[in-house]
């Protein structure tokens, strides 16, 4: 498995841009430097009130494939 940390600060504006489907993906620097682009669909369940904020750990398994992502503090 790998893990790619990263951190997002996006609004509640911002967001529904992605939440409506106008864009697929929302793309991020990760911490070690890789551009990485994970499906706005996965974020969903982070809105709040405020967007989606916080440090984040996008788990892959084989091939890439995207498992999981947890939110690891809400600060960004």
């Amino acid at each position: 498995m790998e893990r790619i940390r990263f951190s997002l600060n996006l609004s509640a504006d911002e967001f529904l841009y992605y939440y409506r489907g106008q864009a697929q993906a929302v793309s991020v620097v990760a911490q070690d430097g890789r551009r990485v682009q994970i499906p706005a669909s996965s974020l969903r369940r982070f809105v709040e009130r405020n967007g989606v904020t916080g440090q984040f750990e996008m788990v892959l398994g084989e091939n890439h494939k995207l498992l999981r992502i947890e939110r690891i503090s809400r600060e960004a």
